[in-house]
């Protein structure tokens, strides 16, 4: 559905139903309108019952693309993601070759650009080749036509702080951030899967303890202190993380972080029949952690939920488990994981759902044209979402080429009706 759009009593973020007249990709006016004085010429979107969300803003997927085109392309992973009612994503460096310059953030943005699902916006390596040891072409990136301003050597963690706070210092003239894998890799290997404690132990698993995330946190978070720079922290997944930030957030400290669906809703006691679709890095941790983390996504000490959307080929994933790869799928569940968690129990309304999915997303990553008000004048860049829906996760069915789904089988009480890009329907 292409052109005008008349949007009939939606609920934006949950409240009194109305219509939103769309014009030309923009908000024309909100408010109702009856029949008899509908524009001519507009396709009309009947949205009675459903609530309304400025479209969600993924700060963490994995598109693979290029290199790893049997896993995920960008144009199934934007399938995928307007399908969850995503209108932007970033797309992190790891790919092959890495996104360490700026022709290769550019090659990013043209792709997603020619799926014309979602913004996808290239994330830049902070150093050459993931290695933790130069830069990468941070200011090229940051000047070229992607425009790269949230950098990360996601899958590792930048261990030197040295190069951490050059970094940060390099980025500091961009308002850039910086997004990091917290994890001490002295405490925690690269074959560390399953977070240390009992089952671990049980299990003959490599142990991942959180003390290897919150050390990392806050070691960053001193940085950003020291150079007046800015932290991301992604996938945070322990309550000690969740401490740390909140000290790192008292002291002014500019440090934002962000929180997956899985690791809100899923606990490690899966791991105990060894399938490897649910491992993931950081691991999956205990109902305790959990508990921090829905507590902390809450209070505004986590600012956003992400998906680290993981794609990979069955070729991956079937192994033993610590011989398997991480990750798994996100994009298409994660608004009606974080509405079983988050929005059944009264811990956030559909407004903090609108706020950690899409307005603090888009401002973490500088994205000026996502994340607005459902009001005139503003892009009209939304989702429908059916708050009464009972969806059964099928992942034969999902629109990416992978199906490591960590939810296969499992209703939920929500679901996405409809993704709005530009006032194009782009998923319904």
């Amino acid at each position: 559905m292409r052109g005008d759009l008349l949007i009939t009593g939606a609920a934006p973020l949950g409240g009194d139903p109305t219509d939103v007249l769309v014009r030309d990709g923009w908000i024309a006016s909100v408010g109702r309108i009856v029949a008899t004085d509908r524009p001519a010429g507009v396709d009309v979107l009947d949205a009675e019952g459903l609530v309304l969300l400025p479209g969600l803003v993924d700060l963490h997927t994995h598109l693979r693309e290029p290199g790893r085109e049997d896993a995920e392309t960008i144009a199934s992973g934007a399938a995928a993601a307007a399908a969850g009612g995503f209108t932007a994503v970033l797309a992190m460096a790891n790919t092959c070759p890495v996104t360490d310059s700026g022709e290769a953030a550019e090659r990013i943005l043209d792709l997603g650009r020619s799926a014309r699902l979602v913004d996808v916006v290239p994330i830049g390596a902070v150093t050459k080749g993931l290695e933790g040891e130069q830069l990468a072409e941070l200011g090229l990136m940051a000047r070229s036509r992607a425009r790269v301003r949230v950098f990360s050597d996601d899958g590792r963690c930048v261990q030197d702080a040295r190069v951490m706070r050059r970094a940060l210092e390099y980025l500091k003239p961009f308002d850039a951030v910086i997004s990091q894998h917290a994890q001490d890799a002295n405490l925690a290997g690269p074959r560390a899967c399953c977070h240390e404690g009992e089952l671990s132990g049980r299990l003959g698993l490599p142990g991942w303890p959180a003390v290897a995330e919150s050390t990392i946190i806050a070691r960053d978070a001193l940085l950003a202190e020291h150079v007046g720079g800015r932290v991301h922290v992604a996938h945070v997944s322990t309550a000690e993380g969740v401490d740390v930030l909140r000290w790192a957030k008292a002291r002014g400290i500019r440090i934002t972080a962000e929180v997956t669906p899985h690791h809100l809703a899923l606990g490690t006691e899966l791991l105990v029949g060894y399938d490897p679709t649910f491992k993931v890095n950081p691991p999956l941790r205990p109902s305790e952690d959990q508990e921090a983390l829905r507590a902390g996504l809450a209070d505004g000490t986590i600012d956003a939920v992400a998906t680290d959307h993981a794609p990979h080929a069955r070729h991956d994933k079937e192994h033993a488990f610590v011989d398997a790869a991480f990750g798994m799928l996100g994009l298409e569940t994660a608004l009606s994981v974080v509405a079983e968690v988050m929005v059944q129990p009264g811990r956030l309304d559909w407004a903090g759902v609108a706020d950690r999915m899409s307005t603090a997303p888009a401002r973490i990553a500088g994205l000026p044209g996502h994340g607005r008000a459902i009001a005139a004048g503003e892009p009209a860049n939304l989702v429908l979402v059916d708050p009464r829906a009972r969806r059964t996760v099928d992942a034969s069915a999902s629109r990416s080429l992978s199906r490591n789904n960590p939810w296969h089988g499992r209703t939920f009480a929500a679901a996405v009706h409809a993704t709005i890009l530009r006032g194009s329907v782009t998923h319904r």
